[in-house]
């Protein structure tokens, strides 16, 4: 940056790949067409880098690997700092834990609250200690106390509940080309297309460039697993064609919240399809143990 004080795609791409080593040009292209870079272009239409770009450009990848920020989180920080005068927002120390949501289908978030004590519990009459009558005082005083109720067998512990929403996309910043996605992913483009093909895979086209999320890098990185068993994309269209009947089941479950208006419903309705999907994967998984029992059990 001597001669000039800006620079290059190219140059850029150099001076950032040594503490990025994901960092590529598509990907520098996708974060300015997503509206959180906008370099200056010259005549010809070639960006141009000053230190405020190449900084900003820092604290999108540094956030996008460190915390896993959603793209929109980025660009409505980015835009707030702009309109304060700073180049980058500052850095914010982790919000606090999210509190446990309520129940699956509780839309009111005022019934939680703690009860009023009440009176003390009664006690049943059998289980009242009753006073010997005057007529066998000696007889109470050597009769043998009642033997200690036998306790019952402990319940056998069920699988914990996943703590992970499996609908959580999780970190939101990848964004591949065919051929990196291939790379990462192990397979041929090829193979990326008969995914395609069948459905399976699904890229956002920007620009007149497709790009590839995390969703479909861990589609790409599964079918790669398969693969070794022999198992094509038209195989694995089933997987698809179930997954497609559960999220219509889980629908019409929750279609009375999805029809409110009211953010707070539509919240709600978003944190009982995580729930109502981990409840989906321990039932597939036992279900799935039990038809495979023969198959996996020590003989």
């Amino acid at each position: 940056m001597a001669d000039r004080s800006h620079l290059s795609i190219g140059e850029v791409l150099g001076l950032l790949q040594d503490d990025f080593p994901d960092v590529t040009i598509s990907k520098i292209r996708f974060l300015e067409s997503q509206g959180l870079l906008d370099p200056e272009r010259t005549p010809s239409g070639y960006r141009k880098f000053y230190e405020t770009d190449i900084e900003r450009l820092r604290w999108i990848l540094r956030h996008q690997r460190d915390h896993f920020l959603p793209l929109k989180v980025m660009k409505d920080r980015l835009e707030e700092a702009t309109a304060g005068g700073l180049t980058v927002p500052p850095d914010e120390p982790p919000g606090p834990v999210p509190a446990e949501s309520p129940s699956l289908f509780e839309t009111d978030t005022d019934a939680a609250a703690t009860p009023e004590a009440g009176p003390e519990p009664l006690v049943a009459a059998e289980d009242r200690p009753r006073e010997p009558s005057p007529a066998e005082p000696a007889a109470a005083a050597k009769a043998p106390p009642n033997p200690p109720r036998r306790a019952a067998p402990p319940m056998p512990d069920l699988p914990p509940r996943p703590a992970v929403n499996p609908l959580d996309a999780g970190p939101t910043g990848v964004s591949l080309s065919l051929p990196e996605l291939a790379e990462a992913a192990g397979v041929t483009t090829t193979d990326l297309e008969e995914l395609q093909r069948f459905g399976l895979l699904v890229g956002h086209t920007v620009a007149g460039e497709t790009y590839y999320d995390g969703e479909a890098l861990i589609v790409a990185r599964t079918a790669a697993g398969f693969l070794r068993f022999g198992v094509e994309a038209r195989h694995l269209r089933m997987y698809k064609v179930a997954a497609e009947r559960e999220a219509g089941f889980m629908e019409q479950l929750l279609m009375p919240l999805l029809k409110q208006r009211n953010p707070s419903a539509r919240q709600q309705a978003a944190d009982n399809l995580g729930v109502l999907a981990g409840l989906g994967e321990q039932l597939r998984s036992a279900l799935l143990r039990s038809a495979l029992r023969d198959h996996t059990e020590l003989r």
